[in-house]
């Protein structure tokens, strides 16, 4: 159902019901105590109505998304595809996992940013073009957590060196963060932090340092995290999910 008066519309309880916030009482509640906002606007009106297909709403300062066509996925790339949604050549690619799911909705799905072929992990999808363009444009800082396989042992100064930054052909890159995971005979295992999304970096810096990544794996995005997704497997992003990326992004 849309509107495009105030006269017109949907409730805006039984629009937050709808998506799943809370019950039409729980709703009310939430609108009565003044953690409801629709377009920048507090409502603390009952009767008040929107227009699902327009009405940006934040619950405790937290995006809500309305619209049905809007979708959010999380796949688990695995290694050897592609990251794009055809290829020419036909070889293994993003779009080979999740054509069925977006022609059965109805929508067209967008990758957000790349995963180069050898490198596995979290890989967002969505048709909010704004939402996408803000995950992947640097001044955003959003940040990406990796997981690298490297030979070892790792020295004890390499993420004080990542912090202050390295300097790559270019330009200059510091992480946002460091840690040594796990260490085995001859090979460790680092979690590295940034926001930058040049081609390769994760490789490059590391490579820099003196530690060839093995493996690579993306295991978080603005707080939205692989967890125990299976390889190869797609999956519908929580609300909670979806209301960190927008919060991230300031939408």
């Amino acid at each position: 159902m849309s509107a495009k008066n105030s006269d017109d519309g949907v409730r805006l309880q039984k629009v937050l019901s709808q998506a799943g916030v809370a019950s039409r009482r729980a709703a009310e509640e939430l609108i009565a105590e003044g953690r409801v906002s629709v377009d920048g606007k507090v409502v603390r009106e009952m009767g008040k109505r929107v227009d699902p297909d327009t009405a940006v709403i934040h619950v405790d300062g937290s995006r809500v998304i309305v619209r049905e066509d809007v979708l959010h996925m999380a796949l688990n790339k695995p290694q050897g595809v592609h990251s794009t949604m055809s290829d020419e050549m036909g070889r293994p690619c993003v779009g080979d996992y999740v054509r069925e799911r977006a022609e059965s909705g109805g929508a067209r799905l967008f990758h957000v940013g790349r995963l180069d072929v050898e490198t596995e992990g979290l890989l967002l999808l969505t048709n909010d073009g704004e939402l996408a363009h803000r995950l992947m444009h640097p001044s955003y800082r959003v940040l990406k957590t990796y997981l690298a396989e490297v030979p070892g042992p790792v020295a004890k100064d390499v993420g004080k060196r990542l912090k202050a930054g390295v300097e790559l052909e270019d330009g200059p890159i510091k992480v946002d963060a460091f840690r040594l995971v796990d260490s085995l005979p001859g090979k460790a295992m680092v979690e590295v932090v940034l926001h930058e999304g040049r081609k390769h970096i994760v490789r490059r810096l590391l490579d820099e340092v003196g530690y060839p990544v093995l493996r690579l794996v993306r295991t978080e995005i603005a707080g939205v995290q692989l967890g125990n997704q299976r390889p190869g497997s797609l999956r519908r992003l929580t609300r909670a999910e979806v209301g960190q990326l927008y919060a991230a992004v300031g939408m």
